[in-house]
């Protein structure tokens, strides 16, 4: 049974939460065929619609768009189903709110679609800072499929992040005692697959990338890799001095606690200076399709970029819930957290249905003992089996599956590894405060 992995971060804005991204990224049911086959007419039913509430920083300190993905595809989801008919006979209504990623921003979204609009259930939240969220606990409102960037997922009850849970989330500290735990997985994989055993870890100097450098550190040596570390100034960063120094140890694989930005810098620093590496890893959020414009001034390194995920590459066109979302999010960006926002609603709408027909028609009981189902949740094969348990006790190995891919300029993403649900290896669960 899977492990998800699960991290926290609190870097600074311009840092893009990486202490979050980077791990949590490293780290059920089925609708018929028939719903996405055969078109049904538009929801005529005259019962009121389900109001679906989606909360996200959409304007924040990182950026624009920095985490609208998972928005866009629960959307897409969800006007793709009120086109089929609805959810039985009913429209889905979904009500968006940008917090400004601001945590006074995320309350006021918390009140206005929990308190005022009473919404049913919250979708795809991706927050900045999820300060809303014991209101929406102690409202019981199931939130599901938030991409867990704070320990909020771990933390409080009623809420679903979309990798799933182990933690006892009672809504006192997050984890166990205030620590959760992330596997080697990522770590093992460059290992036994490419061969790699010297890696560098390149952090800002500052407190939370530097902590989360230092945990990536750990992981790292516990799988025996020999570990370079190098640290750039935040405010006045000398790249070129880091890639000749990666140069100089004759690192194999990259880490890194950087934002996009970083991330960027050090790579056109890695191609001025000649080094070649076998991978630059990645975070999730840069698995998307934005790679040739973000990374358009290094293309060695570009082409060495790979990226670890729970969620199969939303390039893999060969799989047929893959092209499902890729065709319904028509001009929408494309990228491994909007995948991740479809399969949320996907798991609502499956939620959902398994509810109405039931005897006691839809409730949010209803919804979340289907949530809290011992079976792993993959939304038609598009995740790796997320599950709730509430375990007592932190487990010291768990067997962990991993979605693989590389970037390849003109091919895109292209999925390594094989199938992620055989991409699996048992290994370490290391703790962290988040």
């Amino acid at each position: 049974m899977r492990q998800p992995c699960r991290v926290a971060e609190s870097l600074p804005a311009a840092a893009l939460l990486l202490f979050a991204l980077l791990l949590s990224a490293a780290c059920g049911s089925r609708l018929p065929e028939s719903d996405f086959t055969a078109r049904r007419p538009a929801p005529t039913d005259a019962r009121p619609p389900i109001r679906i509430g989606i909360i996200t920083s959409a304007t924040s300190p990182v950026g624009g768009s920095a985490f609208t993905g998972p928005r866009d595809g629960a959307r897409a989801y969800f006007d793709a189903l009120n086109a089929r008919g609805g959810l039985d006979g009913r429209r889905v209504e979904v009500l968006t709110c940008d917090d400004g990623g601001s945590g006074v921003g995320n309350n006021e979204c918390v009140h206005e679609l929990v308190d005022e609009a009473e919404v049913f259930a919250l979708v795809a939240t991706t927050a900045f800072d999820y300060a809303g969220a014991a209101r929406v606990a102690a409202a019981g409102v199931p939130d599901i499929g938030g991409q867990p960037i704070g320990p909020a997922y771990d933390t409080h009850p009623h809420l679903y992040g979309i990798y799933g849970s182990a933690a006892p989330r009672t809504g006192g500290e997050p984890g166990w005692g205030g620590v959760l735990y992330g596997g080697t997985e990522v770590y093992r994989w460059f290992k036994r697959e490419l061969g790699a055993r010297t890696a560098a870890v390149v952090a800002y100097n500052q407190a939370s990338s530097a902590r989360y450098a230092a945990y990536v550190e750990r992981g790292l040596r516990a799988e025996g890799y020999r570990v370079v570390s190098e640290q750039v100034d935040f405010a006045l960063p000398n790249y070129r001095a880091v890639a000749a120094d990666l140069r100089e140890q004759g690192v194999d694989v990259v880490f890194d606690a950087l934002d996009t930005h970083g991330n960027a810098q050090l790579c056109e620093a890695m191609d001025a200076v000649g080094v070649r590496v076998t991978a630059k890893v990645t975070n999730v959020q840069n698995w998307n399709e934005g790679v040739p414009r973000d990374f358009r001034d290094a293309p060695h390194c570009r082409n060495a970029l790979w990226a670890t995920g729970a969620s199969r590459n939303h390039d893999e066109t060969s799989h047929p819930a893959v092209r499902e979302f890729r065709d319904a999010m028509g001009g929408r960006p494309l990228s491994q957290w909007a995948l991740e926002g479809w399969a949320a609603a996907m798991w609502f709408t499956d939620a959902a249905r398994s509810c109405v027909r039931a005897e006691a028609g839809l409730t949010r009981a209803c919804v979340e003992r289907f949530v809290n189902r011992p079976e792993g949740y993959t939304a038609r094969g598009l995740l790796l089996p997320a599950v709730f348990q509430r375990l007592p006790e932190p487990p010291k190995t768990s067997r962990t599956c991993l979605s693989v891919a590389r970037w390849q300029d003109g091919r895109g993403w292209v999925t390594q590894g094989g199938d992620m649900y055989r991409n699996c290896a048992t290994v370490p669960q290391l703790g962290y405060r988040p």
